[in-house]
């Protein structure tokens, strides 16, 4: 299964000037926990809402702040039609949450999570419970 398959497709971005607060309150009108920035639409950031609390605890004037202060630049992509098997390492190896997915041009077509990943592991597993149970009628967990 490529990664493109496993998260939304319709990603929330913002641009670089965008003022902090408007990055929080689309943050929770969206119910989303980051917000993708982008230049045209390549990612060049990431808002995550870990990113918003530690500005609002360490900026004298958080209400001057954009998107650009507080983001991590050059974000961790994945090509759309990588294995799902990447986006775990991936995962271990940058020590991060949440991966963009990009096409051949680097433009951005999705978003893929931690929890994306457990939840298509959970889809697996009870798959292969269910297969076990076919195969195996006096089995009982």
């Amino acid at each position: 299964m490529p990664v493109g398959d496993l998260g939304p497709t319709d990603v929330v971005t913002a641009d670089r000037d965008t003022p902090l607060g408007d990055i929080a309150e689309t943050l929770d009108s969206e119910n989303v926990g980051a917000v993708v920035i982008t230049d045209d639409e390549t990612p060049v950031g990431i808002v995550t809402d870990r990113d918003l609390a530690i500005a609002i605890t360490t900026s004298d004037d958080v209400t001057s702040l954009t998107a650009e202060d507080v983001m991590t630049e050059d974000p961790v992509t994945l090509r759309e039609d990588a294995e799902a098997m990447e986006l775990s390492r991936t995962i271990g190896d940058h020590n991060v949450r949440r991966i963009l997915v990009v096409d051949e041009d680097d433009n951005l077509t999705g978003i893929v999570t931690l929890d994306d990943l457990i939840a298509t592991i959970g889809e697996q597993l009870d798959n292969i419970a269910d297969t076990i149970e076919v195969q195996s009628p006096d089995y009982s967990p």
